[in-house]
């Protein structure tokens, strides 16, 4: 059964410490996974979603009462909450596992619905995917698991007093809106907002703001991978292209290639 709508809304935002966007992705020595020893930084779509989230609260303070930053990685996520902390959010929750645990998004899913469960948020406002497997599947699945609403690929978020949320989505053929009540699941796509960047104020202040701990027992969760990568490998480099003097050489180049 779904709770009652809220006269003050608690928003949730998970924030995934990924592989900075910047930084040339290597296959790891083992050819299981990717060379893990670069910069990290926060997932650019949960940016847009800790931003969207403070800018809901600037427009209606007087709905929007506290938003909380989780994070499911190893001590070094704590970095990523920081960095939302900084940005405005309120609080936060990180989950920690031992360095390069791979939590699948189902798992991740489940550890999120447990914290709703026990805190009592009534909006999840989170990235689209995390851009390193891009997997984007999270939010769907926790929409699911929780029987709430859900509206993904959000270009552009209203939250009214009474509750009721309006999502404009970007489809192929224009724009669709979707309205819903509270509780709900919202997915953050690239055009929603421009994040901010943190003042070097709110980053001192960051660090007083409170963060609680958890490992996965502590919340009754298992991260026990349910696929195993068998290889990761670089895709074949791309052949050199050519210079065509007419269409009949296209045509012919073309049939010698195979293409037609």
């Amino acid at each position: 059964m779904r709770p009652t709508l809220p006269s003050l809304v608690n928003i949730l935002v998970p924030v995934k410490r990924s592989i900075d966007y910047a930084v040339k992705i290597r296959v790891a020595s083992d050819g299981k996974g990717v060379d893990t020893n670069v910069k990290h930084s926060m997932n650019p779509f949960d940016e847009i979603a800790v931003e969207e989230a403070i800018r809901l609260r600037e427009k209606k303070p007087s709905v929007v009462t506290s938003i909380t930053a989780l994070s499911i990685g190893p001590p070094k996520a704590v970095d990523t909450i920081r960095t939302a902390l900084a940005m405005g959010a309120d609080s936060g929750i990180h989950i920690t596992v031992p360095e390069n645990t791979v939590v699948e998004p189902i798992s991740v899913a489940n550890a999120i619905k447990k914290i709703i469960q026990d805190k009592k948020f009534d909006l999840v406002i989170m990235g689209k995917q995390a851009i390193d497997d891009d997997s984007g599947s999270t939010g769907g699945m926790l929409a699911g698991l929780l029987g709430w609403g859900q509206g993904s690929f959000a270009s552009k978020l209203t939250i009214e007093q009474d509750g009721k949320v309006n999502v404009t989505r970007e489809i192929d053929g224009g724009l669709e809106i979707i309205e819903s009540k509270l509780p709900m699941i919202v997915t953050t796509d690239l055009r929603l907002n421009e994040p901010r960047y943190a003042s070097l104020p709110n980053i001192m202040k960051a660090k007083k703001k409170k963060i609680e701990t958890f490992k996965p027992e502590d919340l009754g969760l298992d991260f026990t991978p349910r696929f195993e990568t068998i290889s990761v490998s670089e895709p074949a480099k791309r052949q050199g292209g050519g210079k065509v003097g007419s269409v009949d050489e296209l045509v012919a180049k073309m049939k010698e290639a195979g293409i037609i």
